[in-house]
C-alpha cells in the first residue's frame, strides 16, 4: 500500500518462486515477500525513480534516521545534491498540490 497526499493506491504483486531458491533471496529469518519489496523499492530508489521519502512511506519506515540506517545496511550510502534536489522538487510538489486542494 502506498498512501501519498491522503490518497490510497494499492498494488498486488505476486510472484513465484520455487522453495530452493526462495531462501537464497532472502536473508535467514526475513519473509520473502519483505526482502521482494525492499529489492524493488531500493532498485527504485538507486535509479532515482523514487524519493527517499516515498522509500519510507512503501516499506514503512517511521523516521529519517531509521531510513539512514535502513540504506546504510543495504550499502546505499550516497545522497548527492542532485538527489536533494529531486526530493525537494517533489516536496514542493506536494505542498502545491495541498495548498490548491479546496478546504473543507
Amino acid at each position: 500500500m502506498f498512501s501519498y497526499l491522503r490518497q490510497t493506491i494499492a498494488v498486488e504483486v505476486t510472484i513465484e518462486i520455487p522453495d530452493e531458491l526462495a531462501g537464497a533471496l532472502a536473508p535467514a529469518g526475513q519473509n520473502p515477500a519483505r526482502a521482494a519489496l525492499e529489492a524493488v523499492g531500493l532498485e527504485a530508489y538507486r535509479q532515482r525513480r523514487d524519493t527517499a521519502y516515498q522509500l519510507r512511506i512503501l516499506l514503512g519506515i517511521g523516521s529519517r534516521y531509521e531510513f539512514d540506517g535502513f540504506l546504510k545496511e543495504h550499502q546505499v550510502e550516497k545522497y548527492t545534491a542532485e538527489d536533494f534536489d529531486h526530493d525537494l522538487t517533489t516536496i514542493r510538489q506536494a505542498e502545491d498540490m495541498r495548498k490548491a486542494e479546496p478546504r473543507a
